[in-house]
């Protein structure tokens, strides 16, 4: 099976037949891992969401997110907020940072940014949400994406005629995920109304739809039966960024890929150590890397010992040690 290349034109990048996307998630999509994604077939990157207070205040800890690579593009910067002045400031903040976009984070469910009306909370006042997403397509000239959810809660679910709305304010692109504020990430996405926002006439805009692709079918189902113009990925990415080539194979070839080898995870964990040492510096990478070191191996039969010598290990050159063991080791003899 070939599929026709059927190209998709977002600002003033072109994009592939089905772009697959690597999603903002906080804590994880720092440039190391940014760049791991791309190198194993990720059209597209987003960082971690950005505080727009944050910002505004040139605080570090949110400044340092603004740091982009030239391997890691077309990356998205996203921003979020509950006050329309600091959204504005905060996007000419991050305009300077020369991202290839800038998203505007309205999904975001955690208690600490919905309940101060930032994130998901945004979907309590439509009319606010529509006119921070003016402003700020009107303050910079880098094109300007946003992400959001179906609604707040069951009762609420007014994704179609919001994603008009927001359209109207001259956005690039719309990213929907496929639950309510209010489901978080239990239960199951609903792809229906991702479907009617895409197959709504008067939408021209790509849309992109989010939520519950873990794997190549999952993928296929969601272009096929719901017609979105690309697909955005969060977890099902950690610790497997080859999902990314693995879905653009299938959707290219039909065919399915093999996982990766232990050999093969072994060598992506390491590099993404030895970019996370080179950014954040040795102390910090080791720590961090702590939630990313299993994910890599998992589901690999007898490995606790190896687990609990990298979680434990004090510096990198001992994890790249351990690493070296798991490439050769045979676990089907431990």
């Amino acid at each position: 099976m070939t599929l026709l290349s059927e190209e998709i034109k977002i600002g003033n990048i072109t994009f592939p037949h089905r772009p697959v996307i690597l999603a903002p998630m906080e804590d994880v999509t720092d440039p190391p891992f940014r760049a791991i994604c791309r190198q194993m077939g990720a059209d597209w990157v987003f960082t971690e969401f950005v505080s727009s207070d944050g910002l505004i205040r040139d605080a570090a800890k949110s400044l340092v997110k603004l740091d982009v690579y030239p391997e890691e593009r077309p990356v998205s910067i996203q921003i979020f907020g509950a006050h329309i002045d600091a959204m504005v400031e905060a996007a000419k903040v991050v305009e300077r940072a020369k991202p290839d976009f800038i998203d505007i984070n309205f999904g975001c469910p955690v208690r600490k940014v919905a309940a101060k009306g930032a994130g998901a909370g945004m979907l309590q006042d439509i009319p606010k949400m529509v006119e921070m997403t003016r402003q700020v397509v009107q303050a910079v000239s880098t094109p300007v994406t946003v992400k959001t959810r179906l609604g707040w809660d069951e009762n609420s679910k007014h994704i179609v005629d919001i994603a008009e709305r927001l359209q109207d304010t001259g956005i690039a692109a719309l990213t929907i995920h496929g639950r309510t504020r209010n489901q978080l990430y239990k239960g199951t996405a609903d792809w229906t109304l991702i479907g009617e926002v895409k197959n709504n006439p008067r939408m021209h805009i790509p849309i992109i739809g989010n939520g519950d692709i873990r794997d190549p079918q999952s993928a296929e189902n969601a272009f096929k039966t719901f017609g979105v113009d690309g697909i955005m990925i969060g977890r099902a990415s950690i610790g497997n960024p080859w999902v990314f080539r693995q879905i653009q194979h299938y959707s290219q070839t039909g065919e399915m890929l093999p996982e990766p080898d232990i050999s093969e995870r072994a060598g992506v964990c390491k590099r993404h150590l030895e970019m996370s040492v080179q950014w954040k510096g040795e102390k910090v990478a080791v720590f961090e890397m702590r939630r990313h070191y299993c994910t890599y191996f998992k589901g690999i039969p007898n490995f606790k010992p190896f687990r609990m010598r990298l979680v434990t290990a004090p510096t990198a050159q001992e994890v790249y040690d351990i690493i070296d063991e798991i490439a050769v080791a045979d676990f089907q003899a431990l």
